[in-house]
């Protein structure tokens, strides 16, 4: 048994899920979920548990379960400085890829976000499948869906909303600028013809004040009902993606199935140039 712990929003949990669920592949043993994060005791925690949506494993971890690994904040300590050793627990203990991970074998914890395409690279079409909507999204978004199919439609990302509220997330992750989008919507417009693109943001008033896009746009933020795992979905149907720094426009991108997409991403993921993000972006991705 594989104990993945989900934490954060949907893009987070994604990533989570997936070394998971490669684990359990490589090793032939069975993945549970320890979704304690979403507990409606912890008021502290505004996100919600989304992979109920898909086409995932729903199997989740008792608290018994999880507690024959866990480890309290102190020895949490202990652990990341080497001082404590537990085989079972694994904590994630930098941003960059670790190829030790994908050594572990049965009855494993595992926490941290996992963020790079290395950890599961070798079951996309398993990831690809298990993260489907299991709604028909044809049914809702048909004429969207055909406006995207029959155009070179390239979707936008602008993440705001938490990471300019909050002035910790602001701090440690920052904003993509206007200019990044300036350029990036230049870079592809370059290299296909006739771009729509479709626009996806958690402010979208923001972006028509300040981005100046001087191409055909679709703004499919604020349509009324569209929830966020279906702008997701409506990203990876794009032909080319432009994102943010997040792991929800991440997933966009990597689930689009377009042999010959282009992806565009920031160079500067986080604020702290410290943090090592060499294999959170793929290398076939642009980075500007």
């Amino acid at each position: 048994m594989i104990i993945t712990k989900l934490t954060g929003g949907l893009g987070n949990q994604l990533f989570q899920y997936a070394i998971g669920r490669n684990l359990i592949y490589i090793n032939g043993s069975d993945l549970k979920l320890d979704v304690s994060e979403y507990d409606v005791s912890n008021k502290g925690n505004f996100r919600h548990y989304a992979l109920d949506k898909f086409n995932t494993i729903q199997n989740f971890a008792s608290k018994k379960e999880t507690n024959n690994f866990k480890f309290g904040v102190f020895k949490k300590w202990l652990y990341k400085s080497g001082i404590v050793k537990n085989k079972n627990y694994f904590l994630e203990k930098k941003f960059n890829f670790d190829k030790e991970i994908l050594k572990i074998k049965d009855n494993a914890f595992l926490q941290g976000y996992w963020q790079s395409e290395k950890y599961f690279i070798g079951i996309r079409d398993i990831l690809l499948q298990e993260f489907s909507l299991k709604e028909n999204i044809e049914l809702k978004f048909g004429e969207i869906l055909k406006e995207i199919n029959e155009s070179n439609s390239v979707s936008i990302h602008v993440r705001r909303g938490d990471y300019v509220k909050n002035p910790k997330n602001l701090s440690f992750h920052g904003v993509c600028s206007p200019k990044y989008y300036s350029e990036s919507t230049s870079k592809i417009a370059s290299l296909i013809e006739k771009p729509v693109f479709f626009v996806f943001s958690d402010d979208i008033e923001w972006v028509k004040e300040n981005l100046n896009i001087t191409f055909p746009v679709v703004y499919l933020s604020g349509i009324k009902n569209i929830k966020s795992y279906e702008e997701l979905v409506l990203m990876s149907k794009c032909k080319h993606n432009i994102i943010a720094n997040s792991s929800f426009s991440w997933w966009g991108a990597w689930l689009n199935t377009n042999q010959k997409k282009i992806v565009i991403a920031p160079k500067r993921w986080f604020n702290d140039v410290k943090l090592d993000t060499t294999d959170l972006i793929p290398e076939n991705w642009i980075r500007i």
